[in-house]
């Protein structure tokens, strides 16, 4: 317990003092987020929250775990290492889709390889168990890389990405203390700590983003997590084995997960990469209902709280059965929010959509010149 409240109150230390720190250094580089017609933010806000998010993740992590005890945690340090120079060129210079997805592969390759987090057991989804391993390979690499993009997709309003994340990393953290992994409650933890420590620059209004150095970390760890989660908690051997833990895994990162899954399955049905820009994610739909920055963000963690619950009381159904559940839940929030949008809306974001399949403009600007931007 030591080593947790230490690791988390460190992290959160470090992120929190280190955030005012890089804003002024932004401010003073014109290191900005510009504002287009997709974003809801109008003014330029610095980008490089991530940067602070990682160093009380990772040196946090490195002093909670005691040595000795966690031979693969150097490999998850390694894989999160390439994740942040990854998203921190991102976050300076616009990388293209191609180039991150290599880097988020050869992060998967790392955790998977010599972290050895790997699904190799469906639970009875579907009435599969074990599966082959080259089977197990696509599939553990499909998951990291579609939960790492997740919150990268779902960081599109003031403190949604980070709350969420605080309410997984809690979760998942709460649980493997429980049940006794300690180098995976200690990341947990140390992450949730760090990420506390940003949100308070970050809600609305906010005064840094996390960019993608911040939210591919989120995902990447998480992905970690959930796939830990799935395979110890469908132990019968452990202190608290859970029924359908693959269930209770989606259900925990449902908002991200879900939302992300939809649109890219969206964005390919319409014949467009998986990775270009448009304004069909939930956070946008509730924002054309007239929502603020603050009521989607507590609406989307009140949601994914009410998922987890669901998901918990319900894990005698099964796998499949309890799977089937999240998701028809799941499109009835989606479909609810979805049509309760002005229909003004619903033609301008048509609109908007057909505007980006044609036109793709740089997400970000990272250096403007100095006579473009007054800093405060």
């Amino acid at each position: 317990m030591d080593n947790i409240l230490l690791s988390a109150s460190l992290a959160f230390l470090i992120t929190f003092f280190a955030i005012p720190i890089i804003i002024q250094v932004s401010k003073d580089k014109k290191l900005f987020d510009e504002p287009d017609e997709r974003k809801v933010h109008k003014t330029v806000i610095p980008t490089l929250g991530g940067l602070g998010i990682f160093a009380g993740f990772i040196i946090a992590t490195l002093m909670g775990v005691p040595s000795g005890i966690a031979s693969e945690l150097q490999y998850f340090a390694a894989a999160a290492t390439v994740i942040f120079f990854l998203g921190l060129k991102d976050d300076i210079l616009v990388l293209s889709a191609s180039k991150k997805f290599i880097g988020q592969l050869i992060a998967a390759g790392i955790v998977i390889k010599f972290g050895g987090v790997q699904l190799n057991n469906m639970h009875g989804f579907l009435g599969i168990y074990e599966i082959p391993h080259i089977a197990s390979i696509i599939l553990t690499i499909f998951t990291i890389i579609v939960i790492t993009n997740s919150f990268n997709l779902i960081d599109g309003v003031d403190g949604l990405a980070g709350s969420l994340g605080v309410l997984t990393t809690l979760v998942f953290g709460t649980y493997f203390f429980y049940v006794g992994q300690l180098t995976y409650a200690v990341m947990a933890f140390s992450l949730a700590g760090s990420i506390i420590g940003f949100l308070i620059y970050n809600f609305s209004p906010a005064k840094i983003f996390m960019g993608d150095t911040g939210s591919l970390l989120l995902g990447l760890i998480n992905s970690i997590l959930v796939i830990k989660f799935i395979n110890i908690a469908g132990n019968p051997a452990v202190n608290l084995p859970l029924e359908a833990s693959p269930a209770i895994g989606f259900a925990i990162l449902m908002i991200p997960l879900f939302d992300t899954l939809r649109v890219f399955t969206l964005r390919i049905l319409d014949r467009r990469s998986p990775f270009s820009p448009d304004r069909t994610h939930v956070h946008h739909f509730l924002l054309d209902i007239g929502f603020n920055h603050r009521m989607i963000t507590f609406t989307c963690v009140a949601v994914n709280i009410v998922f987890i619950a669901m998901a918990y009381f319900l894990r005698h159904l099964g796998t499949t059965t309890l799977l089937g559940i999240l998701l028809v839940s799941a499109f009835t929030f989606i479909g609810i929010v979805y049509y309760s949008r002005p229909k003004s809306k619903s033609i301008a974001n048509k609109n908007t959509a057909a505007n980006n399949n044609t036109i793709i403009k740089p997400r970000k600007i990272l250096t403007l010149a100095p006579e473009s931007v007054e800093a405060d």
